[in-house]
């Protein structure tokens, strides 16, 4: 069972997409990122890359993010993303992209995200991904990589520079800030 930690939204289960093309992040990693960023926030926009279910952009949204683009290739998984935003009450505060990633990354907005989650398969890694938030990202806006622990990304992509290296288990979490 996938549910939202805290926040307005706080027990909120949602729907996670069946079938193996989408791993949902846990709910104790979800928390320890959270924890990481700081527990609440005061607006800004999110962006949920590789988004599965919409767990971490609704978690951001519940705790005082404004708005939520999540992109994914999946149409299930968008389906879930929608219906869990809605059930959340968050349905008028989330954009839905379907698209092959990194490439979508060229059809969303500059300078508009505070913060972004990259959550691709651990095959892939997230490095890809990252070098296109460079500009996706506002000036000291926060991107959160998630892979496997013994797999890091670099510590600078780009305009990024990884300021936290954890992991939990088998998850590895990388926290890069725009410069």
């Amino acid at each position: 069972m996938t549910r939202l930690i805290a926040g307005t939204a706080r027990g909120r289960r949602l729907v996670v997409p069946k079938g193996l093309a989408t791993r949902p992040t846990s709910d104790k990693v979800r928390g320890a990122i959270m924890n990481l960023l700081g527990q609440f926030f005061e607006g800004g926009e999110v962006l949920d890359l590789y988004a599965g279910s919409g767990a971490l952009a609704l978690e951001a949204l519940s705790r005082g993010y404004s708005r939520a683009t999540c992109v994914d290739r999946d149409a299930r998984a968008l389906e879930a993303v929608r219906k869990n935003a809605e059930a959340c009450r968050f349905g008028d505060r989330v954009e839905i992209v379907r698209g092959e990633l990194p490439e979508s990354l060229s059809r969303l907005p500059a300078n508009r995200y505070a913060l972004a989650f990259v959550d691709p398969p651990y095959g892939d890694g997230p490095k890809a991904a990252l070098e296109g938030l460079d500009r996706l990202l506002v000036p000291g806006g926060i991107a959160v990589a998630e892979h496997g622990a013994r797999t890091p990304p670099p510590g600078r992509v780009g305009g990024l520079s990884r300021i936290d290296l954890r992991s939990y288990g088998g998850t590895g979490i990388s926290i890069y800030r725009r410069e």
